[in-house]
């Protein structure tokens, strides 16, 4: 905690020392792509005889209605009326409009009187719940045309399959993070229970090349939970939400303070996810030069390690065999100036493909 707010006294020193590059960053117009879940022949979930994609694309509507009265704000809509639009076409539609954030809004259900607002972003699930919520909204390509050919034979009810879409595409998950916490905190202010940031690997995202969130609503199946989203009150309470976390994020990105914010590792859920004889460490350097794998040669780094590979030395920082340590080591690193930094994978002190550890089942 003690770093992220020295971070944050340098981002407001950078902030007042270049004024120009803030205006020029609020010129540019800001494309947000919003996505109202479902459609057409697919209703999404119905529980209590209410309708997932209705709810969907009222909010998304009523959140694009605000945003279009921004004039350096443009927004896309994956659909604005009861049409069914296959996922893959969601994400092409965000791509080709170069956007800078895609929004996809759904509605929960569960067999019991589960309830509460939750946000998820493109990543491993965590647990069993992260990967079944991921699994129903997923479960959407069984009614596309082609589904097979369109998404390289992938199958939401493998966890393997769920788990490789997303490996190696993590390059905006920090800034999704930072926007889907907005969102969270948003939601908690209007005491909507809080299911917190959470991972998971939804197609729809995947398919996207931005920052991108999907955000829970809620539970239709809960039956004081379901009436609420399926009312105006509930409905403009959380599209104010989306709005409020929307605009926040953009003015965050026009003062250049985002980078700053997400190096807050309290933003999402993290449970262990732990490989049996696996460690994993941090690349940081390879060198030609053999150095003391020391503090002092290290920006000030411990728990480095070294080995040799051909006639070049590589320096490593950290040691856990917690996956999810991983991104905190990362952000360390680069807060000392490794930007290269990147993840790596032992097994019996030998190197191993990461995306192989990963797709076996963790502890």
């Amino acid at each position: 905690m003690k770093t992220n707010r020295i971070l944050l006294f340098v981002s407001f020193i950078i902030v007042l020392t270049f004024p120009s590059v803030v205006s020029s960053q609020a010129i540019d117009k800001f494309v947000v792509v919003l996505d109202a879940g479902h459609g057409g022949k697919d209703p999404g979930n119905l529980g209590n005889g209410f309708r997932e994609k209705e709810i969907a694309l009222k909010v998304v509507l009523a959140v694009g209605k605000e945003l279009e009265k921004h004039p350096n704000i443009e927004v896309i809509y994956t659909r604005k009326k009861d049409v069914f639009i296959d996922l893959f076409v969601r994400g092409k539609i965000a791509n080709k409009a170069n956007a800078d954030l895609f929004v996809s809004v759904h509605c929960d259900s569960h067999t019991s009187q589960a309830y509460g607002a939750g946000t998820f972003v493109l990543g491993l699930h965590r647990n069993k719940t992260n990967f079944e919520v991921a699994k129903k909204e997923n479960s959407v390509i069984f009614m596309e045309d082609d589904y097979k050919k369109n998404y390289a034979g992938f199958d939401p009810n493998s966890p393997e399959d769920a788990i490789s879409v997303i490996l190696g595409l993590e390059e905006y998950l920090d800034q999704s993070i930072y926007l889907a916490s907005l969102i969270q905190d948003n939601f908690v202010k209007l005491n909507r229970k809080n299911r917190k940031v959470k991972q998971a690997g939804f197609i729809v995202l995947h398919q996207t090349v931005m920052p991108s969130v999907l955000v829970e609503l809620g539970f239709l199946t809960n039956n004081r939970e379901g009436k609420y989203l399926n009312s105006k009150m509930g409905q403009q309470q959380m599209s104010s939400a989306i709005l409020d976390a929307i605009l926040k994020y953009k003015k965050s990105l026009d003062l250049n303070t985002a980078e700053v914010l997400i190096e807050n590792n309290d933003l999402i859920e993290s449970e262990p996810m732990e490989f049996d004889n696996v460690v994993f460490k941090v690349q940081i350097a390879a060198s030609s030069r053999k150095l003391m794998p020391k503090p002092y040669n290290f920006k000030g780094l411990d728990a480095i390690s070294r080995t040799r590979e051909g006639n070049l030395y590589k320096y490593f920082y950290g040691n856990t065999s917690d996956y999810n340590k991983t991104k905190s080591l990362v952000q360390q690193a680069k807060s000392k100036g490794y930007k290269s930094c990147f993840v790596v994978a032992f097994k019996d002190d030998k190197k191993v493909s990461l995306s192989e550890v990963l797709k076996t089942k963790p502890n």
